[in-house]
């Protein structure tokens, strides 16, 4: 199995480059309307605000909102769900943060000149130059906040993807071919399966316990590790304690999971 993510600069290709590799090697193409779509069958408020929250920078308030926090676990749960049935072009929203050290995945960023960027930008939305920069640099700021708030991380940090292209420099025929190559030779390796799988588990009960409204949570991390899930905070009480850990045991029928958390008094 093998998955692509693609981070993009806006203008730069990156979205062409994504639709193309998937329509060559029959890939699923997972964007932003598919992850909605996750997201309503989760339930039709989740949409309605992952319309509203997806991939711009939130305020500070919004970042420890009660929906905020729900959509951007609900996100990360999709992603995984979809990187775990392989042969999927997984575009932009932290997707290269979240399968790292996964062998069968290739984390790609797109970048390119601003003036390329531009023209491309000034063709495609039918804009003048204006219009064109203000769409760029809105759109960039927008994205890299919103993965800095939800990971903690630069999105136009080079040592977090496999491969940065440069569409200035090589053309969209030339990276295509360059990165379809790279996933035929991930596409027999099942190295990291389990891995991958252990952090959607961890990730869709994080989901759950964050959009369930009987609880609030103020602090939350919920990983894997040998042992099974693990889920470190901190919670208000210790009935809130007992509340979480039984919501997360529903939730997780098949791993172990031991709680690490503490409760304010």
């Amino acid at each position: 199995m093998a998955i692509l993510t693609i981070s993009r600069e806006f203008g730069s290709g990156g979205r062409e480059i994504g639709q193309a590799v998937a329509s060559l090697l029959n890939y699923e193409y997972v964007n932003k309307q598919r992850l909605l779509a996750d997201l309503k069958a989760v339930g039709s408020e989740w949409e309605k605000w992952g319309r509203e929250l997806d991939e711009h920078s939130p305020t500070v308030w919004e970042k420890y909102d009660w929906s905020f926090r729900g959509f951007s676990a609900l996100i990360q749960s999709a992603i995984l769900d979809r990187a775990l049935g392989g042969k999927a072009v997984i575009m932009g929203r932290g997707g290269n943060f979240l399968l790292r050290d996964i062998p069968s995945a290739l984390r790609v960023r797109v970048v390119a000149p601003l003036e390329k960027r531009l023209e491309r930008i000034m063709m495609r939305e039918s804009v003048d130059r204006d219009t064109a920069k203000w769409l760029a640099e809105k759109t960039d700021n927008e994205r890299a906040g919103f993965i800095r708030s939800i990971y903690g991380k630069e999105w136009d940090d080079p040592d977090a993807y496999d491969i940065v292209f440069d569409t200035g420099k090589r053309n969209e025929e030339e990276v295509i071919k360059i990165i379809r190559d790279n996933l035929l030779e991930k596409e027999e390796s099942t190295s990291g399966t389990e891995t991958l799988r252990m952090r959607a588990e961890a990730a869709r009960v994080k989901a759950g316990l964050l959009t369930n409204p009987e609880l609030f949570i103020p602090t939350l991390d919920v990983f894997c590790d040998e042992g099974g899930i693990v889920l470190r905070g901190v919670v208000h009480s210790a009935k809130e304690h007992k509340a979480v850990e039984e919501e997360a045991r529903r939730l997780e029928k098949d791993l172990p999971v031991r709680c690490e958390l503490h409760y304010r008094k």
